[in-house]
């Protein structure tokens, strides 16, 4: 059985879903939704897609559309998430779930009531060097004691990682906090249960903190310290320390080292060493088994508890 997928959102980071959904059997884009309609056309044709649009109704129109992957601006994912089960697709929707707390607990509510597939792009979970570190949680070979993550980018201007200008604000609480703010709950296996955050100041055009740091603390003694910027010349990305009581590992990306910079094989973890097309291999898996994903909505869910008692505290 093919699965049929529309995309929503067909820039920078749309496309490299349609790039990973190429390499996975039995899936096909046939339909993509950008908000320019000849730049939309131009990636349609590229990928040969045949359907291309401005507004997501138009492709849940579609008879035979079966899922939905949503990479639109932050502020568009719960609605359109809502949308798509209102509609009767599965749904997979990029980092974050929501800016608004409310907004995701009702996504939550309408996937448990739907019984639909319903994920949230948390790549962490999926890159091969932090599933590697997980195999060795799971078997009681590793506890993590604290993580230290440098979450860090050159992002004075509103640009997307093309270098394209954004018609919204990136934001560094509710999207790239939140990668953290799971990956740590997640192999720590244990709930947050502490956290404080500060921010630098707020940028005078883009109005948002270009720096903040946040302290974490799970239920069974796990630390987490984070730190994130806008502002940063370079190296540029997000570095993971995991420091525990067998070992130190450097998680950069796809690619795991241990405390003496040595590259540790991650080759064999899974199938692929991208993080987005294993992300959305479990999505169609998901979808085709009958289950709930990995990264499923519910699953992340406390993730965004934690940051909106983050911004409740930076709001003061």
């Amino acid at each position: 059985m093919t699965i049929h997928v529309a995309l929503a959102g067909a820039g920078a980071f749309g496309q490299k879903h349609l790039d990973a959904i190429r390499l996975i059997p039995d899936v096909k884009v046939i339909s993509v939704v950008g908000r320019e309609l000849d730049k939309t056309q131009e990636v349609a044709t590229k990928y040969g897609i045949p359907h291309a649009a401005t507004e997501l109704a138009d492709s849940l129109k579609i008879a035979q559309l079966d899922a939905v992957i949503l990479a639109t601006p932050t502020q568009l994912h719960a609605s359109q998430t809502l949308a798509c089960l209102e509609a009767g697709k599965h749904v997979q929707v990029e980092i974050p779930l929501c800016d608004v707390l409310k907004d995701g607990e009702a996504v939550v509510q309408r996937a448990r009531e739907t019984g639909l597939v319903a994920m949230c792009g948390h790549t962490r979970r999926f890159n091969p060097s932090h599933q590697w570190v997980r195999q060795r949680i799971v078997t009681d070979e590793f506890h993590i004691q604290q993580m230290d993550v440098q979450t860090y980018f050159f992002r004075r201007t509103n640009t997307n990682a093309l270098g394209q200008p954004r018609s919204w604000t990136d934001h560094l609480l509710w999207h790239h906090a939140a990668h953290t703010v799971d990956l740590f709950a997640y192999q720590a296996r244990s709930p947050i249960v502490k956290a404080n955050a500060l921010q630098g100041p707020i940028h005078p055009q883009l109005g948002i903190a270009m720096d903040m740091s946040i302290q974490l603390q799970a239920a069974n003694g796990a630390i987490c310290t984070l730190s994130l910027s806008f502002n940063n010349e370079g190296p540029l990305g997000t570095f993971f320390r995991y420091i525990g009581d067998t070992g130190t590992y450097i998680a950069r990306y796809d690619d795991l080292f241990n405390g003496r910079d040595e590259k540790i094989d991650v080759s064999k973890v899974d199938v692929s060493m991208n993080g987005i097309e294993l992300q959305d291999r479990e999505f169609f898996a998901a979808i085709r088994e009958g289950r709930e994903p990995n990264a499923s909505v519910a699953q992340v869910l406390p993730c965004y508890q934690v940051l909106h008692r983050l911004e409740q505290q930076l709001q003061g």
